[in-house]
């Protein structure tokens, strides 16, 4: 079976510096894995390089067997228009660190407003749907509030609706509780732990809730210095770690 998200040789420069360095990565249907590893190891950028919000300068990233991001010619790869790389995302939900919801419309209006205007469903059904994300998540009673009166921890469970209300294959959760109180943090793993037992996505989360990937993740890749330094289960990879960096950053985090 084709794995759901290919990633093969791929390197990431900005300017001068390079933050990938010859990644490959295989994540099947319905996998949930987690990212983890020091701030600035290439988590981040790996994830938005899977969606295409950040091109990469050599290697192939494949969702559902699909090119992501450019286009093969003879050999060579060349970089779709940014209309065709946004049809490509429809499949591919993500959650930013920030919640990036619209400031100007109600919970309801965000949860609801890519499906009306990307995908065409009618208004109706999809404000019926967002209803039921809603719920989901534990908002029912806020379709109508704006994010000025939410909090993060509920802000950024209306951006889960909303990546979920498109029905993508992938989904992608960028550091999603990064930007959240201490205290707000457990509501938003409770409603990702959800999504991972009820749904079929395949999801990549890149965290720093080791409890969370423990309890939760398929598999566990440990990142450092742009490259992947060791994978394997919870269990594995967090319990018996073989590599030393991986040993050095969890004696750091794990108390």
């Amino acid at each position: 079976m084709n794995p759901m998200i290919s990633v093969e040789g791929v390197d990431k420069w900005f300017g001068t510096n390079q933050v990938l360095f010859d990644i490959d990565l295989q994540i099947a249907e319905g996998e949930m894995l987690c990212l983890i590893g020091p701030s600035g190891s290439g988590k981040s950028t790996l994830l938005r390089c899977i969606n295409h919000l950040e091109e990469i300068n050599t290697g192939r990233i494949r969702v559902d067997g699909e090119l992501i991001g450019y286009q093969e010619k003879r050999g060579r790869l060349h970089e779709l228009t940014e209309h065709a790389a946004c049809r490509q995302r429809v499949g591919t939900g993500m959650v930013f660190q920030q919640f990036n919801l619209f400031p100007h419309m109600t919970a309801l209006e965000n949860v609801s407003f890519a499906p009306i205007k990307i995908k065409g469903t009618p208004k109706a059904e999809a404000h019926e749907h967002a209803r039921s994300l809603l719920e989901r998540v534990g908002l029912g009673g806020k379709a109508g509030s704006y994010p000025s009166q939410l909090s993060g921890g509920q802000q950024q469970r209306v951006a889960i609706a909303r990546a979920v209300a498109m029905r993508p294959k992938v989904l992608l959760f960028d550091e999603p509780t990064s930007a959240l109180d201490p205290e707000l943090v457990g509501e938003v793993l409770e409603v990702m732990k959800d999504l991972v037992r009820t749904s079929q996505m395949t999801i990549v989360v890149v965290t720093h809730e080791m409890g969370f990937a423990r309890e939760v993740a398929d598999r566990v890749v440990f990142m450092a210095d742009g490259r992947i330094v060791e994978q394997g289960t919870p269990a594995q990879v967090l319990d018996s770690p073989q590599n030393e960096r991986t040993r050095e950053f969890l004696s750091a985090v794990i108390r």
